[in-house]
């Protein structure tokens, strides 16, 4: 028998703890504690939740697609709930880890299927997801095979093997080298 989530209170684990696992602070963890609560009072978000309260940001486009995958890649235990430890763990990683940490957090994000690999399927999934999710409108204008023209070239300089997948290493190794590549993982973080 599930709970209803709004039934379940859910108390996080200490600040000590928080603060010991992320690069935020006593009074910074306490600031994201209220927002999170004022916005969930149960302690925990449903994926509806988070699309509404994510899709606010981007009112020019449709990002109910990126806003799934962006809560399974915070929903660590893939219970179908953010917790507020998975959250704020997830946002000090991308606020503030290495560049590798953002880069292995990037690479849980690509990976939509979880097997330990990115294919281009799961590519050009996110990379449509964003264009969409930025609006038709932007400027300058995207044009509709943009997402796959850019998934193709990224596809191809990260398979270095070429076996049609992209391994850990292969993301996190291009990522490093390729300046467009990092230039663009700076853009799509004002998107996360």
């Amino acid at each position: 028998m599930e709970l209803e989530l709004s039934m379940v209170r859910h108390q996080p684990e200490g600040l000590e703890q928080l603060q010991a696992q992320t690069a935020f602070t006593k009074k910074e963890l306490q600031s994201l504690y209220r927002g999170f609560k004022n916005e969930c009072p149960s302690g925990l978000v449903d994926e509806e939740t988070f699309k509404i309260i994510y899709s606010q940001f981007f009112p020019q486009g449709d990002a109910t697609t990126y806003a799934h995958f962006l809560f399974n890649a915070f929903d660590m235990d893939r219970n179908g709930s953010i917790r507020f430890e998975d959250f704020v763990i997830g946002l000090s990683v991308l606020l503030r880890g290495s560049v590798t940490e953002k880069l292995r957090w990037a690479f849980n994000l690509y990976d939509i299927n979880k097997d330990g690999y990115v294919t281009k399927e799961e590519m050009l999934a996110i990379m449509t997801s964003i264009y969409d999710m930025m609006g038709r409108y932007t400027c300058p204008s995207v044009r509709d095979d943009a997402p796959v023209d850019h998934v193709e070239r990224f596809f191809q300089k990260m398979d270095r093997n070429r076996d049609g997948v992209v391994t850990i290493d292969e993301f996190i190794e291009t990522c490093q080298k390729d300046e467009s590549i990092m230039a663009s993982m700076q853009l799509f973080e004002n998107v996360i």
